[in-house]
C-alpha cells in the first residue's frame, strides 16, 4: 500500500533551524521521496517504509535534540504533486 504523509517538526528550542535541517536530511537519506518546503515536508512511499522511517526519525530526534512536537497527516495512496 502506498502512503502519502505531510510532516511538520517543531523542536522546542530557540535555535530550531539546525534540528529541522537534520530531520529533513535524515528523511531524504531514508530512500523515500521527500519534498520539503517552509511549512512542512511531504513524504511518499510504501506504508511500512514510511512508518519505519518516521518511527526511527522521531526516536533519533528525541535522543539527539530533546523535546519536540511532530504533527503528521496521512493519506492512503499516491498524492505526489503532478506537474
Amino acid at each position: 500500500m502506498y502512503l502519502s504523509m505531510q510532516l511538520s517538526y517543531y523542536p522546542l528550542t530557540d535555535d530550531f533551524k539546525p534540528p529541522v535541517k537534520d530531520v529533513v536530511k535524515r528523511l531524504e537519506a531514508s530512500g523515500l521521496e521527500v519534498h520539503a518546503n517552509r511549512m512542512s515536508t511531504q513524504v511518499f512511499g510504501e506504508f511500512d517504509a514510511v512508518m519505519t522511517a518516521l518511527s526511527e526519525l522521531m526516536k533519533w530526534s528525541f535522543e539527539t535534540y530533546g523535546k519536540a512536537a511532530f504533527t503528521a497527516n496521512f493519506l492512503e495512496g499516491d498524492r505526489r504533486p503532478r506537474d
